[in-house]
C-alpha cells in the first residue's frame, strides 16, 4: 500500500472529526504524521504526532463533538471499538456509568510495507510465532504484513481471527494491506477462542493469524490450533519472554509451569530443592520475539529451551536485531542458550548461529555484556515468597533451585542456627548472604533491597576480573600457553569464561573451594 492510499484513508478519519479540530490539524505542516486524536467530553481536544503532542486550550469538546464523530463511525461493539468501513483507524470509546460514550480516541490505522523484514526468515519458516511487546510498538502492523506474505508471496492458505477488525480494517471487505488472505469477524470479544477454533475446523488454513492473546480460552485454543498442525502467528501483551511466564493467564502460550516434588534421591542427584518449578507441556509457540523498539528486536528461536533455563535460574542471552540508519539489517548479538545449571560447575553455553541470512559482527568483551539477571537461593524460605517479592519488587532475578550456582543467598536466621555447617559445606565458595527473621514476603522483599543496594559494589570487582582475563588472553595469544587467573567467585568467573569465549578461546575452571580459577587455554574454540 502506497503512501497516497494512506492519505486517503487519514482524509476519511479526518472527515469524521468535529469541523474545527479538523481544521487545525489540516493546518499542521507534518498532519500526515498524526497519530492519534483524543476527545474526553468537558476537556481539551489533545492532539498526539508522531513527535508531540498538541492540547487545544481554547477549544472544550462537547457533547455534539463526541455525538457528532460517533455518527459517522460504525456502531461500539462489545470491546468498545468502533472503525471506518474499508480503513484500518479504530475508534475507542469510553463510557460513564450509564453507558454513554463521553470520551473518544480515534488512532490512525496505516497500512506499513518494510515492517518485516527483520523477521523474514521466520517467517517463511512453519514454525509458529508469538510477537510480544508494549502498546503501540507495532504488533498489529506486522501482522498485517505477516497475512500478505504468507498469503500472496508463498502462496498459503491464511485466515485472520479479527476480533475488533483491526487488523484488516472495519467493514465486510478486508483492507487490501492483508492481501489474499481471509478474515474471520468476531461479534462478540469473548467469542475469540471459539472462532479460533471454528477456523480451523471449518476453513482448513495453513496458517491462523491472531492479534491480542489475553485469555485463558484464547491461550487454550491456540494450543489446540497448534497441535493440529496449523501454524500460528499471533501477539501479546507483554515485554519478555520472563513477563510472559510470570502471567498465570498466558503461561500456557510457552508450556506453563507446575510445581512438581522430587523423591530424595532425585533431588540429591540433582542438587536441588525437593519442590522445584517445571514447565508443564511443550510452548504452543516454537519462537517467541520481543518487540524492544521500532527497530530492535530479540528472538527466542527455541522457547523451549529458554523456559527450561529460566526454571533453573539459568538467564539466556536471545538473539538481537537492529536496523541500521541506512534501513540495513544486521544481528548484533547471537542467541545464547545455557544449559541448565548442575553442581557439577558452569553450564556450558550452547552458541546458536543466527537464522538471518546476514551474519553477526564481531563483537569486543565490552559489547558482550554478561547478563545482569541474578540467582537468589532461598535456603529456608518459600519459593512462591520470594517469587512474589521478586515480581513486585520488579528487580532482575530469578529464584536458583541450586545453591552452587546461587549468586545471592536469602536464609532465614533459624535454619543458619540450626545447621550452619551445612551451608557452607554445600556451598564450598563464599556468597553474599542475607539473614532474615522470618518468612514473611515484608522480610523477603527487605532482603533483595539490602542485595541489590549493595551490588554496585560489585562493579569494581567485575572490573578487575575482566581486566584480569584480557591479559590473559594477550599472554595466551603471544605465548601460546595456558595462563591461570586469580581465584574468583563464580559469578565473576562467568565473566572471566566470556571474555575468553569472546576473544574466540577456550577456558576451563579449576581448583577446588575458595581457590577455584579460571584457566585460559590457548585452543581456538
Amino acid at each position: 500500500m502506497d503512501v497516497t492510499e494512506n492519505l486517503q484513508d487519514l482524509t476519511a478519519l479526518l472527515e469524521s472529526l468535529p469541523p474545527v479540530v479538523r481544521e487545525r490539524i489540516l493546518r499542521a505542516p507534518d498532519y500526515e504524521r498524526l497519530i492519534e486524536v483524543v476527545l474526553d467530553y468537558g476537556r481539551p481536544a489533545e492532539i498526539r504526532f508522531m513527535d508531540r503532542v498538541e492540547r487545544y486550550e481554547d477549544y472544550i469538546v462537547s457533547d455534539d463533538d463526541i455525538r457528532y464523530v460517533s455518527d459517522r463511525v460504525s456502531a461500539f461493539g462489545g470491546d468498545n471499538r468502533a472503525g471506518i468501513e474499508r480503513t484500518l483507524h479504530r475508534i475507542s470509546a469510553i463510557r460513564n456509568r450509564q453507558g454513554k460514550v463521553i470520551g473518544l480516541t480515534c488512532r490512525v490505522g496505516r497500512a506499513i510495507q518494510g515492517t518485516i523484514d527483520m523477521i523474514l526468515d521466520i517467517v517463511e519458516s512453519t514454525h509458529s510465532v508469538l510477537l510480544l511487546g508494549k502498546p503501540g510498538v507495532g504488533k498489529t502492523t506486522k501482522l498485517r504484513e505477516v497475512a500478505r506474505l504468507l498469503a500472496d508471496g508463498l502462496k498459503k492458505r491464511v485466515v485472520i481471527v479479527d476480533t475488533s477488525n483491526e487488523i484488516a480494517g472495519d467493514g465486510d471487505i478486508p483492507h487490501p494491506s492483508i492481501g489474499s488472505a481471509r478474515r474471520m469477524q468476531v461479534s462478540d470479544p469473548a467469542r475469540q477462542h471459539q472462532i479460533m477454533i471454528e477456523a480451523v475446523e471449518n476453513h482448513m488454513p495453513e496458517v491462523i493469524i491472531i492479534d491480542e492473546i489475553g485469555t485463558e480460552a484464547e491461550a487454550y485454543a491456540a494450543r489446540t490450533i497448534a497441535e493440529r498442525g496449523v501454524q500460528l502467528v499471533g501477539t501479546a501483551h507483554g515485554r519478555s519472554l520472563e513477563n510472559l511466564m510470570m502471567n498465570p493467564t498466558l503461561c500456557d502460550l510457552v508450556g506453563g509451569i507446575q510445581a512438581v516434588t522430587l523423591s530424595d534421591e532425585e533431588a540429591k542427584r540433582r542438587g536441588t530443592q525437593k519442590t522445584v518449578l517445571e514447565r508443564k507441556a511443550p510452548p504452543t509457540f516454537d519462537v517467541v520475539i520481543e518487540l524492544m523498539d521500532y527497530d530492535k528486536l530479540a528472538v527466542h528461536h527455541d522457547v523451549q529451551r529458554t523456559v527450561d533455563a529460566l526454571l533453573r535460574g539459568t538467564a539466556p542471552q536471545p538473539e538481537i536485531r537492529v536496523r541500521a540508519a541506512d534501513g540495513g539489517v544486521s544481528v548484533v548479538r547471537q542467541e545464547r542458550v545455557p544449559e541448565p545449571s548442575t553442581p557439577a560447575g558452569r553450564p556450558k553455553p550452547t552458541v546458536r548461529p543466527p537464522r538471518h541470512e546476514q551474519a553477526a559482527p564481531t563483537t569486543t568483551p565490552q559489547e558482550r555484556q554478561p547478563s545482569r539477571v541474578m540467582r537468589i537461593f532461598g535456603y529456608g524460605i518459600a519459593r512462591t515468597r520470594l517469587d512474589r517479592a521478586i515480581r513486585e519488587r520488579k528487580v532482575p532475578a530469578v529464584v536458583a533451585d541450586d545453591m552452587s550456582v546461587a549468586d545471592a543467598i536469602i536464609a532465614i536466621r533459624s535454619s543458619m542456627q540450626r545447621r550452619p555447617e551445612k551451608l557452607k559445606e554445600r556451598l564450598g565458595r563464599t556468597v553474599p548472604t542475607v539473614i532474615i527473621k522470618s518468612n514473611t514476603l515484608s522480610q523477603i522483599a527487605g532482603a533483595l533491597d539490602d542485595i541489590f543496594s549493595s551490588r554496585e559494589v560489585n562493579t569494581a570487582a567485575e572490573q578487575d576480573a575482566r581486566a584480569e582475563a584480557l591479559e590473559a588472553v594477550k599472554f595466551v595469544r603471544q605465548k601460546g600457553k595456558p595462563f591461570e587467573l586469580s581465584p574468583r567467585e563464580f559469578g565473576l568467573r562467568v565473566i572471566q569464561h566470556e571474555v575468553a569465549e569472546a576473544h574466540r578461546l577456550r577456558s576451563e575452571s579449576v581448583g577446588k573451594n575458595d581457590q577455584r580459577r579460571v584457566r585460559v587455554l590457548p585452543e581456538a574454540i
